[in-house]
């Protein structure tokens, strides 16, 4: 498939948003579970400082994927669809999102100002839950688009979901730790943020070790025969079915050199996977350097993410290219 860079910009951006809302929600929750109120002025500010980012994250992502439209004014219409595409189920979940987003910053900032009676900060947890659940529903519904389309089996691989929620869990991860780490962490916090920094990382790697490993070797479940109504038969192409390049071919039958492929795989588990670990070495190691080493990984994580995506897009095959 074309890799579309609006698309692909779309799905790291929003992914990075969404995850970075899913540990918003938790550090919301977190006092909430265990009975008491958000320590101090300065953790309130943080949660707001989390929900801004991660709605500017999401929404711009959202926007960028429009470039790929046609005619990007009629976007709207995809919100009707949505008892059967999981595309429409995506933009409703995502606007219901950011109201609940908002929401919060608004509870937030007549808490500040002192406007919000004690009694309704009890509405904050319900929302953050509430906000939680709709993240992964607009992760879910962003990895279906692809995980639903069976001509395409790369993507109807059975990693392609758990993947999208992987690298969103992470990458979210990687931007509240660029953000956290500029103010005085303590010895055991940072040898806890050490520690989910390496199993997030490892995880994303192994993920896309064996999704890498296992698409080389998938067949496209089809052969040339059938695509011409001949099933069973060999079939060899003395001809090309058009004389120009058209739409399929330049949106469906993109090929990317296996040669190719290779490097840019390990540049992409570099960025993604290997930055994030020797930042957060270096932090433990270095914590008056946190703030810089953990802002200059995630943003390294974010590119080799676009890198991930960019193959997730040039190395699955279609179908309709046994036609051609």
């Amino acid at each position: 498939m074309h890799p579309a860079f609006s698309v692909i910009a779309f799905t790291t951006l929003s992914g990075a948003g969404y995850g970075l809302l899913l540990w918003a929600a938790g550090l919301i929750l977190l006092p909430a579970l265990q009975g008491r109120t958000p320590a101090n002025a300065a953790t309130v500010l943080l949660w707001a400082l989390l929900l801004v980012l991660g709605l500017v994250l999401t929404t711009v992502g959202l926007f960028s994927s429009m470039l790929h439209l046609g005619k990007p004014g009629r976007a709207w219409r995809a919100f009707s669809q949505w008892r059967t595409s999981w595309l429409s189920r995506e933009g409703v979940f995502a606007v219901a999102t950011a109201l609940v987003v908002l929401l919060m910053l608004a509870l937030i900032g007549t808490m500040v100002t002192g406007a919000l009676p004690p009694s309704l900060w009890t509405a904050m947890p319900i929302l953050a839950a509430i906000m939680l659940l709709l993240s992964l529903c607009t992760i879910a519904s962003t990895a279906m688009i692809y995980a639903s389309l069976k001509p395409i089996p790369a993507w109807r691989h059975p990693l392609v979901l758990p993947g999208y929620f992987v690298f969103a869990i992470l990458t979210g991860w990687l931007v509240l730790m660029a953000l956290v780490n500029w103010s005085a962490l303590s010895d055991e916090a940072l040898g806890v943020i050490v520690l989910v920094t390496f199993a997030l990382a490892i995880v994303a790697a192994l993920l896309k070790l064996v999704y890498w490993h296992r698409i080389d070797r998938q067949s496209l479940g089809a052969t040339r025969g059938d695509a011409v109504g001949l099933p069973g038969r060999e079939v060899d192409v003395f001809e090309r079915p058009n004389t120009q390049a058209n739409y399929i071919n330049r949106e469906m039958g993109y090929v990317l050199a296996r040669k190719h492929a290779r490097p840019l795989r390990a540049i992409a588990l570099l960025l993604f996977a290997a930055v994030p670990m020797i930042a957060a070495w270096l932090a433990w190691a270095n914590p008056e350097l946190a703030g810089p080493v953990f802002t200059l990984g995630a943003l390294l994580a974010l590119t080799g993410t676009l890198v991930e995506r960019w193959l997730f897009f040039a190395q699955a095959r279609h179908l309709v290219t046994l036609y051609y």
